[in-house]
């Protein structure tokens, strides 16, 4: 058979001529560098979404080598499954953020207050490994997955002023329905609460602003009386977040002066108990059950921590209950022994956070921890005087909670759990 190869050769291979003074003229002879890849590895998002009852599907527990967060047995149908989420992940994030070195017990209660969202930053076992073997910075890992201008989205609460209003005013974004940006005054309300000019606006009252008319925003604005709560974000993380596909939540979001917040109350027994009953009720005529403290005793550890009559219980050692059954959670109280640590908040407080969509644990953390610092140096020293536990050489004995860590601080829960926990 006969081939003719002349041709494909003048296509494939052109002719070229050297011209010593000019240097090659084929560039296919022209030497470059091939850029060196990065072998850094890089973090996986998975986003969760569950329903009303509905488990995200997954055990979390702290790897005893490494002290990192694994998760194991994810059920391949369950929302966490559904995700992308892997046996042996590493989680190194939780609804943005850090959690590497933080306390097991934090991070559960972090889950298990989010509601039906849950976002998750994650390391596959071999990349954590990885990450590991060549001493990689993990914070910085999971910072540089999203950008440098990254910040998270703000949680605001703006109190309307007599004579400047809100301080804001609500701008259409040119070509872009339901997109709204927010201009405000400088030194106004807006800008005190949190709010910075030229921030998206995400949500308004527990509402997303994509869904609503410009009329019906500013109308929002006008008829909420005293205050209006929104969801802002910067426009660079807002565009970090749709390259990442995420949406913007409130439960990824850091708190700016939200007017409710809950208590942590640390209440170690006297002679007569902690001093206060608890009480299933139907919440204003609604179908909804609650669990109020009530019939609180004078000069009991209750009273002396700030429990008041009609406050709503969330949360014992700082696990929810709201969704328990109340023969369950007296048995959570009696079951901590001498010392145990409540989460209540008022009533126009769990209202608030019901209109706005989000749990009031959902920030507990951040509370937990300024009313820590404030109470620390007193708190152990009262308790003293009102249990005056001894050991028999005289000296005191401390009850679990009252024990302060190296910073001076009161924990925030009894003894930490390290062992599988189903989320």
């Amino acid at each position: 058979m006969r081939t003719f190869t002349g041709f494909q050769d003048s296509m494939e291979f052109p002719r070229f001529t050297f011209n010593p003074k000019e240097g090659i003229d084929n560039p296919a002879l022209v030497i470059s560098d091939d850029p060196e890849p990065d072998p850094s590895p890089v973090p996986t998002l998975c986003q969760l979404k569950r329903l009303e009852g509905q488990s995200f599907g997954f055990y979390l527990r702290t790897d005893k080598s490494s002290r990192s967060f694994e998760i194991r047995d994810v059920d391949p149908w369950s929302p966490a499954g559904h995700s992308g989420l892997k046996d042996g992940d590493r989680v190194l994030e939780v609804n943005e953020e850090y959690v590497d070195n933080t306390d097991f017990s934090r991070i559960v209660r972090k889950i298990q207050s989010c509601g039906f969202h849950l976002f998750l930053l994650v390391l596959r076992r071999e990349e954590y490994e990885q990450a590991m073997s060549m001493g990689g910075d993990l914070q910085k890992l999971a910072r540089a997955s999203k950008g440098e201008r990254w910040s998270r989205p703000r949680l605001c609460h703006i109190s309307r002023h007599p004579e400047h209003g809100l301080g804001m005013t609500i701008v259409s974004v040119e070509g872009q329905k339901g997109q709204y940006t927010v201009s405000t005054v400088a030194g106004g309300p807006a800008e005190r609460a949190g709010v910075c000019f030229g921030d998206r606006l995400m949500w308004i009252n527990g509402v997303r602003v994509s869904t609503l008319t410009h009329s019906t925003l500013n109308r929002t604005l006008k008829k909420n009386g005293g205050s209006v709560t929104v969801l802002v974000i910067n426009p660079d993380s807002e565009s970090c977040n749709v390259r990442r596909k995420m949406p913007t939540l409130p439960v990824a979001a850091e708190c700016c002066g939200l007017p409710y917040t809950t208590k942590t109350l640390h209440l170690v027994k006297d002679q007569n108990g902690y001093g206060f009953l608890l009480r299933q009720e139907k919440l204003g005529g609604a179908r909804r059950i609650v669990h109020v403290l009530r019939e609180i005793d004078v000069g009991s550890p209750a009273e002396g921590e700030g429990m008041e009559d009609g406050d709503l219980l969330l949360a014992v050692n700082g696990k929810p209950i709201e969704s328990m059954e109340h023969e369950d959670i007296v048995k959570e109280v009696r079951q901590s022994g001498e010392a145990v640590i409540l989460t209540t908040i008022s009533i126009p407080g769990r209202d608030f956070y019901r209109e706005i969509g989000i749990s009031p644990l959902l920030f507990y953390d951040e509370c937990s921890v300024k009313d820590n610092r404030q109470r620390a140096a007193s708190h152990c020293t009262k308790n003293q005087s009102e249990t005056p536990l001894k050991h028999g050489d005289g000296s005191p004995t401390y009850p679990t909670e009252c024990i302060p860590d190296q910073s001076g601080t009161l924990p925030t829960q009894l003894p930490e759990r390290t062992s599988d926990v189903f989320l």
